[in-house]
């Protein structure tokens, strides 16, 4: 299975953001791919706030340490771009990993 590293938005309507994550999620498997996204992970309940500057930063550094084991970057936009994913893609411009940007609505 391929490494990879998945984007899409949060903040906002988390609640959507949140569901569509999900499937973002279960797209990459379908498609024989080993996620990560750190944004399901990280932001759950007792472990960070993606209210609270200094967890949101801490969160996002965290997701950005996989980028260093992943094959592929896989970016969500199905819902636009969220200022952490646009972090994330400068990110994965410098290095040598595979970009992809997918739709799934």
């Amino acid at each position: 299975m391929i490494r990879v590293v998945i984007e899409s938005p949060y903040a906002g309507d988390t609640e959507r953001h949140i569901q569509y994550a999900r499937k973002c999620v279960k797209d990459s498997l379908r498609r024989g791919e080993s996620p990560i996204a750190s944004h399901l992970l990280y932001t759950q309940k007792d472990i960070l706030s993606d209210l609270i500057p200094y967890e949101r930063e801490l969160g996002i550094n965290a997701g950005l340490a996989w980028v260093e084991v992943a094959e592929r970057h896989v970016f969500y936009v199905d819902y636009g771009w969220s200022s952490g994913m646009k972090r994330a893609l400068k990110l994965a411009q410098k290095g040598k990993i595979e970009i992809v940007h997918r739709r799934i609505l």
